[in-house]
């Protein structure tokens, strides 16, 4: 009899283990020592791991050309973060391949010295928010919780965990954390045009939106900073263009010389934007390397 009662008990833990192998769980500590940049990370069993990033992109804010504007709103709100002075989370918007992305990552590097680290987290992994920020809560560093690309579809659970962090959670909000993220829809939520049906006006003319309206511009108003970007013209692309060429060794001569190749580089991909001038530096640095 006692055999078997310890046969079974056997059994019973071994169950147990492995139904805990299988359930969520929150994610553990990454030797914080290794990176000042990481990626939470789900595997095929569910759980959530952060990994430190190896090497680190390289980008200074003193690269990004012709975003002044936006670089002092974004590099003053990171600074009084690591500062441990009121700072706002940032939602950064406009056309694509304009450095919103980049100048994150920038101001990582110029204020990682500071105690500033990053987590990069995927909009699918959203819902796991609240336990990276229990994960991080103690520690001193300032951690800028990072979702490139953001945008939901209707009923998305990455939203509503977001939109908790952001403003309506019970919890208090963790001073050690901001939410820096980058769209290009300002609203994060799809908009369509029968939704404007639900506007209601006043004797008066003034307008006010609808409950579904409301509902997608809620999001993007827990944000504390807007900063938009704008396409870049010619002589703005033109101008990233040079700066890119002369970081890569390009002579003067040679970067005047590439302009209207640049700008044909441009058109062939129906863009001017800052992604599209780092690319063709590339390929006319590459071409001329070695030039004197």
């Amino acid at each position: 009899m006692n055999q078997q009662l310890e046969h079974l008990l056997l059994r019973a833990g071994q169950l147990i283990d492995r139904i805990e192998a299988v359930l969520p769980q929150a994610p553990g500590e990454p030797d914080w020592s290794a990176s000042v940049a990481f990626r939470y990370r789900k595997r095929s069993t569910g759980h959530g791991v952060l990994e430190p990033v190896r090497h680190v992109g390289a980008m200074r804010l003193s690269d990004l050309k012709e975003i002044d504007a936006q670089k002092a709103r974004i590099q003053r709100n990171t600074l009084h973060f690591v500062n441990g002075q009121p700072a706002n989370n940032v939602l950064l918007t406009g056309a694509r391949g304009t450095g919103k992305s980049s100048l994150i990552k920038a101001c990582l590097n110029e204020y990682a010295q500071q105690g500033l680290r990053l987590i990069e987290v995927d909009k699918a992994d959203l819902i796991d928010l609240p336990d990276l920020v229990d994960v991080v809560s103690e520690r001193a560093e300032k951690f800028i919780v990072y979702c490139d690309d953001l945008s939901f579809e209707d009923g998305e659970p990455g939203y509503k965990a977001l939109k908790s962090i952001l403003d309506g959670s019970v919890a208090a909000t963790t001073p050690n954390v901001l939410i820096y993220a980058t769209s290009n829809r300002r609203h994060l939520l799809p908009e369509y045009m029968k939704e404007n049906l639900s506007y209601t006006h006043t004797e008066e003319g003034e307008v006010h939106p609808g409950e579904v309206v409301e509902e997608k511009i809620s999001l993007s108003e827990r944000f504390g900073l807007w900063v938009s970007f704008y396409p870049f013209t010619q002589d703005e692309y033109l101008s990233i263009v040079a700066q890119w060429l002369s970081s890569f060794g390009v002579l003067p001569p040679a970067i005047d010389a590439a302009r209207a190749q640049a700008l044909i580089w441009a058109l062939e991909r129906g863009s001017r934007s800052g992604r599209v001038a780092y690319q063709f530096a590339r390929d006319y640095a590459g071409q001329h390397a070695g030039d004197a």
